[in-house]
């Protein structure tokens, strides 16, 4: 779903999630002599309560409670807990020297200083459903052209004038369709655009996804790379084109390569209703050129936390559930992916929400695009948090 902007790093108010302490650090020692115990917790001076947030529940389990705990890789998630300590809050903060000084260790000492120093909790509903959804997105690679000419007419915009000040007094902008349509919403635009597609298709992609790489040429027939990132929407609903061709009877498989299928066999015969359907969706996504130091050059897209996303150890989801920069053990099981795995919560997206609810970066590029477009399927959470 769509990676974008959200407000600054903003840890539980009043600290309503934050766990019960659990006294002291406890010093490192061998992984088979971390407690394990299951019912109350050993090493605690008796089970915290369950903690509550706007929209979820956490309550304490073991570390022994987390399928697949001891067999993740955890070298592969240490980048991504690098780049989470450019913004880690005040509450995981004071782990990011530790954190640092793990760079180099084995995955049995990282496993052996986390059950040290944090305790899990199970993500729950309101009402205690521990289940939930797994979606995920990518960041798309796009061919574009600087200027509009023949075969490349889709603009991609900056945010017209007035846009932040129609959102803070809770106003919505143009929808995509009178976006297309109105002179109004056209003159606004005129002028900012900052790169041009050809398929309307790939825009509306980028638009869902929030954030992508075009490669771009210019007037002189020059080719770079250029990162665009998610710069505000209209404010409008974001509504699925997949459930608008299942309510419609059109497809059966709403995946985006069924989508993309269903498209391809209707375009020739009939256009408009390929255009009803991208105009079913009412969110229009406006971006922003991202300059980037080469040494970053290859990191993924910045989250809504601020930080680049790390492919299949990022994910976005409900700021009210989980807050931004937390560890999370995630776990799903389904048809096009098996997951047990160390993931942190670095973004966020229009879709993304409820208790149990996750976006699973996938990666940049066609092949994060198919893996992103199939996955659909059943979700469990457990928050990482600081003893």
């Amino acid at each position: 779903m769509a990676c974008g902007s959200g407000p600054p790093l903003r840890l539980p108010a009043d600290d309503a999630l934050r766990p019960t302490p659990g006294g002291p650090s406890v010093p490192a020692r061998p992984l088979s002599e971390v407690p394990r115990a299951s019912g109350a917790l050993a090493g605690l001076p008796g089970t915290p309560s369950p903690q509550l947030s706007v929209r979820s529940r956490w309550t304490p389990v073991s570390w022994d409670d987390l399928p697949g705990w001891p067999d993740d890789s955890l070298h592969e998630a240490w980048n991504a807990w690098l780049q989470n300590c450019e913004r880690p809050g005040p509450l995981l903060g004071p782990l990011c020297p530790e954190v640092r000084q793990l760079l180099l260790a084995s995955d049995d000492e990282r496993r052996v200083w986390m059950m040290a120093r944090l305790q899990p909790y199970r993500v729950e509903a309101l009402d205690g459903a521990p289940e939930g959804l797994l979606t995920s997105y990518y960041e798309p690679m796009l061919e574009a052209s600087a200027q509009r000419r023949p075969g490349f007419e889709v603009p991609l915009y900056a945010p017209p004038e007035g846009l932040a000040e129609l959102r803070r007094a809770g106003r919505a902008w143009f929808t995509r369709q009178e976006i297309d349509t109105q002179p109004q919403a056209q003159e606004a635009l005129r002028g900012r655009e900052v790169a041009w597609l050809a398929d309307p298709i790939d825009a509306l992609v980028l638009h869902i996804q929030g954030s992508g790489r075009v490669r771009i040429t210019d007037a002189q027939g020059q080719t770079s790379v250029l990162r665009l990132a998610f710069a505000g929407s209209n404010e409008q609903p974001y509504q699925s084109v997949g459930r608008w061709l299942l309510d419609r009877g059109w497809v059966r498989d709403a995946s985006w390569p069924g989508i993309k299928a269903w498209i391809s066999a209707t375009q020739a015969g009939n256009p408009r209703l390929v255009q009803e359907m991208l105009w079913s969706n009412p969110r229009y996504v406006f971006f922003r050129p991202e300059q980037r130091a080469a040494a970053d050059a290859d990191l993924g897209p910045r989250g809504a936390q601020g930080v680049p996303l790390t492919a299949g150890r990022s994910i976005a989801v409900d700021k009210d559930s989980v807050p931004y920069a937390a560890p999370v053990w995630l776990v799903s099981s389904g048809p096009t992916v098996q997951l047990q795995r160390l993931v942190f919560a670095q973004d966020t997206g229009s879709a993304i929400v409820g208790a149990v609810r996750a976006d699973y970066f996938a990666g940049t590029g066609a092949q994060a695009g198919e893996l992103a477009g199939r996955v659909k399927q059943n979700l469990r959470l457990w928050v990482l948090w600081p003893r």
